[in-house]
C-alpha cells in the first residue's frame, strides 16, 4: 500500500512538472489548452505521451 502512495505521489509531481512546463512555453494557447487537458484526463498516459512528444522549445543554431 505504501509502494502505491509513493507512485500517485511521484505520478502527481510528475503531472505538475508537465503541466507548468507546458503553461510556461511560448507555443499558441490551443496547444498548450490541449496538452494541459490530456495530462489532466489521462494522468499517467498524458504525461507519457507530453514527455515523448510534448510540446518543445525549438532551439536554433546561430552560425
Amino acid at each position: 500500500m505504501e509502494l502505491l502512495a509513493v507512485a500517485v505521489i511521484l505520478l502527481l509531481i510528475g503531472d505538475a512538472y508537465a503541466i507548468f512546463q507546458v503553461v510556461q512555453s511560448r507555443r499558441p494557447l490551443s496547444t498548450r489548452a490541449f496538452w494541459v487537458a490530456g495530462v489532466l484526463l489521462l494522468p499517467l498516459l498524458g504525461l507519457l505521451i507530453w514527455y515523448i512528444q510534448g510540446p518543445r522549445e525549438h532551439i536554433t543554431e546561430r552560425g
